[in-house]
């Protein structure tokens, strides 16, 4: 009896010896006391900054992970009605053009800009002051290169934020915050990544990249997706672009202005007809139950169903008080929007991008860089590209790197594990994607069961958390 209890004892400092010595156990004795007023209200928290969160880290610049703790819940207390067991994760991140991301922080936090990289948003000390404990990891991007030959090139990005969920979960029990409930959150790339960590949640795919680098044992599901302007489905963004813009033959790209020659016209032109044959195998329906279309024209209900979602943003924008007439888009009657004329909108909106907007026949976008590898720089990523490429030396990234920086490829498979809630966010001013791309992503989500908070924000351009008392209504509703 002696010696089983004496085992058992020996066996416990082992264990706990073993987990101290863990280098992915998170050591809750070093923080710093971190404070600052926000609207009215002075928050303080303990801060966990610069933490690494993989065993095996590649790049100890980008491999490290900010958490911050209301000190409240070391009080026993509640803010919010969250308590240190209850209080959801919010995990936003700061990847913007597919580049290397800093975690973002909590003190300078109120400073305007974020999302994309810039300095930290109000989204951080926001969360705080609603009871979430926040985690912001960095991650590998495109530029990314070291002497041993790794890079940050897809799928590096989303591997990283991946591994970062595992450390939360599995330091779940030694840190407030529930590791059930994480919420990410981005903007742009950062959205594709908000995506990509909902919809691929524990598949196999990234299993060996998760390895090299030393990531946790845990699992890499969340609980729910924030994505601001998501730049998703690269693969078909193209013909996306093109069957909503072709009609506008000049561009404005961040002031270099222009008129598309014949040659960028006949590309527009053969990627709005692919279009339509890629919406149509894709077998969305709406909410009626009914099959969503497009003819060879690009015209049918699809169209219809983007059409609606402008006329709803319209409208609630003419709610409060907002002129529409600029416009010239819109059909008012009695108060109420009943239409959008389109190609109208179209000229409003304005072409941004010369075609192809994402995967450029010189080879030379950002998405072309993030496809490259350690000896190949650019790489093309769509068959059409690919064929009609300006670059003797292009070539085309495998199908399984293309197919791991898409979520679409994911959502509701059952090798993955995809989150059950869903927040996106497309501007109505928004031009660096077309509309379907973020219609296509909130219809897949619909029609295969999960819940989705999906709008078209009016005259927003491509930004994120520009809604962050909307956006934290939206995540108390799915955690209480």
């Amino acid at each position: 009896m002696k010696i089983s209890l004496w085992c058992n004892i020996c066996w416990l400092l082992s264990f706990g010896f073993i987990q101290a010595q863990n280098p992915l156990r998170l050591d809750t004795s070093k923080y710093e006391i971190q404070t600052q007023d926000f609207n009215g209200k002075t928050i303080k928290v303990r801060a966990f900054e610069r933490v690494v969160y993989v065993a095996n880290p590649i790049d100890l610049n980008h491999h490290v992970l900010n958490i911050y703790i209301p000190e409240e819940y070391f009080n026993n207390e509640k803010i919010n009605g969250y308590s240190a067991e209850t209080a959801p994760i919010f995990f936003p991140n700061r990847v913007g053009g597919y580049m290397p991301a800093q975690p973002a922080t909590f003190i300078n936090s109120s400073q305007k800009g974020g999302g994309m990289g810039g300095p930290p948003s109000n989204a951080v000390v926001m969360a705080l002051s609603k009871g979430y404990v926040v985690a912001s990891a960095g991650a590998r991007g495109r530029t990314n290169k070291n002497a041993n030959g790794n890079t940050g090139k897809a799928p590096a990005g989303i591997v990283d934020l991946k591994a970062a969920i595992r450390f939360l979960k599995f330091n779940d029990k030694v840190m407030a915050g529930d590791a059930n409930k994480i919420i990410s959150n981005g903007t742009s790339a950062g959205g594709a990544m908000s995506t990509l960590l909902g919809a691929t949640g524990n598949n196999a795919d990234y299993e060996p990249f998760l390895k090299e680098i030393g990531a946790a044992n845990a699992t890499d599901d969340i609980f729910a997706v924030s994505a601001y302007c998501p730049i998703i489905n690269l693969e078909n963004a193209d013909m996306a672009y093109e069957w909503q813009l072709n009609k506008i033959k000049t561009y404005n790209f961040r002031g270099r202005t222009g008129e598309l020659n014949a040659e960028s016209i006949k590309v527009s032109d053969d990627l709005k007809a692919a279009f339509p044959n890629y919406l149509n195998n894709l077998n969305l329906r709406n909410e009626s139950g009914k099959k969503l279309t497009l003819d060879a024209e690009g015209n049918g209900n699809f169209k219809e169903l983007v059409k609606s979602f402008i006329v709803a943003s319209a409208q609630k924008a003419l709610t409060s008080g907002i002129d529409l007439s600029k416009t010239n888009a819109f059909e008012v009657k009695d108060g109420k929007v009943v239409s959008v004329d389109f190609d109208a909108y179209m000229v409003y909106l304005e072409r941004m991008k010369t075609p192809p907007a994402f995967d450029a026949l010189d080879n030379k976008s950002f998405e072309n860089n993030l496809f490259g590898t350690a000896s190949i720089e650019n790489r093309h990523f769509t068959e059409y590209s690919s064929k009609h490429s300006k670059d003797p030396s292009a070539t085309l990234a495998d199908k399984q790197t293309i197919k791991m920086m898409n979520p679409m490829n994911y959502i509701g498979d059952k090798s993955s594990k995809t989150a059950k809630n869903w927040r996106v966010r497309h501007g109505a001013k928004d031009r660096d994607t077309g509309f379907a791309i973020a219609v296509i992503l909130a219809t897949t989500l619909q029609n295969k069961g999960f819940k989705i908070d999906f709008a078209l924000p009016w005259g927003v351009q491509h930004a994120g958390d520009y809604d962050l008392e909307e956006l934290f209504d939206w995540a108390d509703s799915i955690c209480k």
